[in-house]
């Protein structure tokens, strides 16, 4: 029996579920609300309005299954919503996505739960934040506790760099209520890894580990942004380590949460961070992750509509494992040009439809104009390419990248160029 699947929100990770959801044997009609210029030609945008229009468009258009793709309506109690209404929803309820929505929730969780992490200090007055920034040795992270679309976090090397951050945060409020506490946090060293995984509240099934990039310049420079580019897998990370992160992890903070009457359906996403002394927990996200998820669907080799309905459902445990293709997948973001700070809207995207054989473009702050695709957000696209090892992905997502054009477009260079240089 086929599936009327609903998938809420509007980005590149969007566009890269809504394409891999419309590839199901499973899939009926398909929604994306709001969704964006990619995804109106997979599935039927509408537009996002409040919850209750959302729970309305469900009922009357006969939908069975609703995906919720941004942490926002997730913190907000989209989920909770739709579930009290009798919808079933693949994504975390409020309570459980405060394991993304509050930093310092996640630190207790992962403190009860054995979880290794860096060490934290929670403040929420800007005396003792800059307290906090003299204890804490340098480097230091200075973390906006809410969620700040990925740019909350500012890697400081001074105690000045440190006290202009919090006052930023706490004083000027730049990112509202989102700063409202701050996390004066150890600066972890290593390999920086995403680990996400499907989880019903007590089964778990791994996706592909991915890397992501979060500063705006090449060679890790500039402010941190939701994220440049991606690529999967990484070498650093074998079946062993794997493990670890699931048993170490991600199924000690479900048992955590269950134990404290918390279901969590949907992705849990962990930023590990492989330190000399192991692996330990950078923070968690309660979704799927923007980049790395326009890299890791088109490696899956498995039914992603069975998938997510067997998570919300609550019958992971009766799912095999994951299958994935071979090779590797890398993923280019292009920007526009001042992001992640101001920048300029509504320019012509060309080359859309002269990008080379095996390139998939992921669309995230784009919008139709007439007859034209034009800009409409910070990240405008994710290039996208599968291959045989990771040179020849990377190849040709740079070569997918060099056939599109607009005003300002900018992009990093070096995009899993580590995996490959070794």
């Amino acid at each position: 029996m086929a599936t009327n699947v609903l998938l809420v929100g509007g980005g590149a990770r969007e566009h890269a579920l809504i394409w891999k959801l419309a590839a199901s044997r499973q899939i009926g009609r398909l929604y994306c609300a709001p969704g964006n210029a990619g995804t109106e030609s997979l599935a039927e945008n509408l537009p996002l309005t409040d919850f209750d229009t959302l729970s309305h468009e469900i009922e009357g258009r006969g939908i069975d299954l609703t995906i919720v793709g941004p942490e926002a309506p997730l913190a907000d109690g989209l989920a909770d919503v739709l579930t009290a209404r009798g919808h079933l929803v693949f994504g975390p309820g409020a309570e459980a996505a405060r394991i993304e929505s509050s930093k310092a929730w996640a630190k207790e969780i992962m403190a009860a739960a054995g979880v290794a992490t860096g060490q934290a200090t929670a403040c929420h007055t800007l005396q003792a934040a800059l307290d906090a920034v003299y204890d804490m040795p340098l480097p230091l992270v200075v973390k906006a506790d809410g969620l700040a679309a990925g740019k909350g976090v500012v890697i400081c090397e001074t105690r000045a760099a440190a006290e202009a951050a919090v006052r930023d945060m706490l004083e000027a409020r730049s990112f509202g209520d989102a700063a409202a506490t701050v996390l004066i946090e150890e600066y972890l060293t290593g390999q920086e890894v995403s680990f996400l995984a499907l989880t019903d509240g007590e089964s778990v099934l791994p996706l592909l580990p991915a890397c992501d990039y979060k500063r705006i310049g090449d060679g890790e420079t500039g402010p941190n942004t939701g994220g440049m580019g991606a690529y999967t897998p990484p070498r650093a990370v074998d079946d062993a380590l794997q493990r670890r992160f699931l048993d170490e992890v991600i199924v000690p903070v479900v048992r955590k949460m269950a134990e404290r009457g918390i279901q969590y359906r949907g992705v849990l996403y962990a930023g590990m961070m492989l330190t000399p002394d192991g692996p330990k927990v950078i923070e968690f996200n309660c979704r799927f992750g923007d980049p790395e998820t326009q890299v890791i669907l088109p490696m899956l080799d498995a039914d992603l509509v069975a998938l997510c309905e067997a998570t919300a459902r609550g019958e992971l445990a009766s799912l095999p494992p994951i299958d994935w293709f071979p090779g590797a997948c890398v993923g280019v973001v292009l920007a526009s040009g001042g992001y992640p700070g101001a920048y300029t809207s509504g320019h012509p995207i060309g080359g859309l439809d002269a990008t080379p054989d095996g390139g998939i473009v992921f669309h995230a702050g784009t919008t139709r104009r007439g007859t034209e695709t034009v800009t409409a957000g910070g990240r405008v696209l994710t290039c996208v390419a599968r291959g045989a090892d990771m040179t020849a992905a990377r190849d040709l997502a740079y070569a997918t990248a060099d056939a599109i054009t607009f005003d300002g477009a900018y992009r990093r260079g070096d995009i899993a160029l580590r995996e490959i240089e070794g």
